[in-house]
């Protein structure tokens, strides 16, 4: 932690898994905050007989599209193929952190990136066309992406590309300092920790009125859905977007605080 920092004396509660949240942690840190990992959700690998044949045909150059909607599917491929020349197929992404993390494993990037990063945006942003469309996405994602591609001509196959996990609990130290009011932000990545971290808290206290704070509209939505006030929502919808966002929402409380 840096003594001084824009967010000294702050703490923030981090709802990523911990594999993925080691770039905001070190930011935030940098810039004087208390980090409390609180990791909402836990992505786990798919062995399935449908992921494997979709890869084969990957391979074989069958798909004219493969669509990437996060880090963890181009870290499945990294694993699961034999190499970068298999993804033989134009590649739609999600967001920045998945284009990144696609082309430092390929050394290429995406064809399509579209301006919005949700999965609404990249349906309006593809274009139309024949051919397969693999979309790899997580087991909980919900509906429609595929519905919006066959409307545009394509002939979508979706399979998970992984498994998302709910832990029973909060950590310990997370629950104190909800229950203590000692949290300022809350940080919310995707719909799923948000989902997450409210089944974990279960009947736990929640003092203080920390500000809730998104990466994205779907994020943000199913925060309200679930009862919380959403402080600030991340545009872009990337990890500095989402430290921005969290500046913006301590300042307003340290105005109302000083007011």
């Amino acid at each position: 932690m840096t003594p001084g920092g824009p967010l000294a004396d702050r703490t923030i509660l981090v709802t990523r898994p911990v594999d993925r949240s080691g770039r905001l942690v070190n930011i935030l840190d940098q810039m004087g905050a208390r980090v409390i990992a609180a990791p909402a959700i836990e992505l786990r690998p798919v062995r399935s007989a449908a992921l494997t044949r979709a890869l084969r045909d990957l391979a074989a150059g069958d798909f004219a599209w493969i669509v990437l909607t996060s880090p963890a599917t181009v870290r499945m491929l990294h694993e699961r193929l034999e190499g970068p020349a298999d993804v033989r197929a134009d590649v739609a992404a999600i967001g920045e952190g998945t284009a990144a993390a696609f082309e430092r494993w390929t050394r290429r990037g995406p064809k399509l990136l579209p301006a919005t990063f949700t999965v609404d945006g990249l349906a309006r942003a593809f274009p139309r066309g024949d051919g397969r469309v693999l979309c790899a996405r997580a087991d909980i994602a919900p509906d429609g992406l595929e519905d919006q591609l066959e409307r545009k001509g394509w002939s979508p196959t979706r399979v998970d590309a992984y498994r998302t996990v709910f832990p029973k609990t909060l950590p310990k130290a997370a629950r104190a300092a909800l229950a203590a009011g000692e949290v300022d932000a809350i940080t919310f990545t995707s719909a799923s920790t948000v989902r997450g971290f409210r089944q974990a808290l279960g009947d736990g206290a929640v003092a203080g009125k920390p500000k809730v704070v998104c990466i994205g509209p779907v994020t943000a939505r199913q925060a309200r859905d679930a009862g919380m006030p959403v402080h600030a929502v991340a545009d872009p919808h990337t990890t500095d977007g989402l430290i921005a966002a969290l500046e913006r929402a301590l300042k307003s409380r340290r105005r109302t605080a000083r007011g």
